[in-house]
């Protein structure tokens, strides 16, 4: 067997596990208790989102919601204003559903089944093993992205991840190179490689697999996974009401689906601003002179280009609703606003 050929499973596992012992991270903060309801919501938060930003939101939140009876318990509003500014709120909607079938279908404890901790709300077979195997040490492989990236690139498997068939030949990959035994150390141990030395721009000189490095071997390891096909993401545009009042700035619920779904947000005009806070709000309004710059969002699928309007509202008896909010930037108190909204209202509070 030459230096580029690829180990056997057992091999490839007991290299990671010994590299593991002395380079992977042992102090995470859902590492100390392990429990499946921690290693849960780190997961959940981890999910296009790094460690390092992770972290405060993790603490927060279980300081918060320190079991999953706290968290089925809240109320979706204050889930929301936790995740606030990690994006990506289908994962929060999600983490609250979930909890609330676990406390009324299963007692509050996460089932020992790989199908049946599947078939909870926004958990998938990588989610799922990843519960298992970190809190239960239970034999169960995973497939996010650093792992992906790792067995990619040892592997030379040509092709994007999100193409079907390339995600059943790291599935397969991944479950064989998984050892029965210490499957919790293994499974961080390929997180950790993928996050801090398999990363996009590779450190093939730290990296214990090296000399089976498929990738390596070809040349160039950054040739694996292949990339997403590339296609223009669209353009949209929207206006944004900044509406002072005497209760500070007005926010408006955002629908259950779409964007921000459930969040607070600004007001969002068409046509001409005042018109239609006559019309959809039942507001007479005075738009100011001193015109914010327009903001550039970008989402997965497109990106969103922002122009705030600050506006003063005439009519102080007006806006009794229960999707209508008057927020002060200086309270405690802070609702579930999206990342670019809060920037937008702290970036253009009055100054006293």
């Amino acid at each position: 067997m030459s230096a580029a050929d690829p180990v056997a499973a057992g091999d490839f596992a007991t290299v990671v596990l010994d590299w593991f012992e002395r380079h992977g991270r042992h102090d995470l903060p859902w590492q100390h208790p392990a429990t499946p309801y921690r290693v849960w919501i780190s997961e959940v938060m981890l999910q296009q989102t790094q460690v390092s930003t992770v972290i405060p939101y993790f603490e927060r939140f279980m300081k918060r919601f320190p079991d999953v009876e706290s968290l089925a318990a809240a109320s979706r509003d204050e889930v929301l204003v936790h995740w606030a500014g990690l994006g990506y709120y289908a994962r929060a909607r999600n983490l609250h559903r979930c909890a609330q079938v676990l406390v009324s279908a299963h007692d509050g404890t996460f089932p020992h089944g790989l199908d049946d901790v599947s078939a909870l709300p926004g958990i998938g077979r990588s989610t799922a093993g990843a519960i298992l195997s970190l809190s239960r040490d239970a034999p169960h492989a995973i497939l996010d992205g650093n792992v992906k990236r790792v067995l990619a690139r040892y592997y030379a498997v040509p092709g994007w991840p999100g193409k079907a068939s390339v995600t059943r030949r790291l599935w397969a990959l991944s479950e064989a190179v998984t050892p029965v035994r210490r499957t919790r150390d293994f499974n961080q141990a390929m997180m950790d490689l993928g996050a801090t030395v398999c990363i996009r721009r590779p450190a093939c000189q730290r990296c214990p697999l090296r000399s089976g490095c498929r990738g390596l071997a070809k040349g160039d390891p950054t040739l694996y996974p292949g990339r997403r096909p590339r296609r223009q993401k669209p353009l949209r545009q929207t206006t944004m009401l900044i509406i002072q009042g005497h209760g500070g700035i007005l926010l408006e619920r955002r629908p259950d689906t779409g964007i921000w779904a459930g969040l607070w947000s600004l007001p969002e005009a068409s046509g001409d601003p005042e018109a239609w806070a006559r019309e959809q709000l039942g507001a007479e309004i005075r738009l100011l002179e001193d015109t914010p710059t327009a903001v550039r969002h970008e989402f997965t699928h497109f990106s969103l280009d922002i122009q705030p309007v600050r506006a003063q509202l005439m009519d102080e008896t007006v806006v009794a609703d229960n999707r209508l909010l008057w927020y002060n930037p200086r309270s405690d108190e802070t609702p579930g606003l999206p990342a670019p909204v809060h920037r937008l209202i702290h970036q253009e509070e009055p100054s006293e």
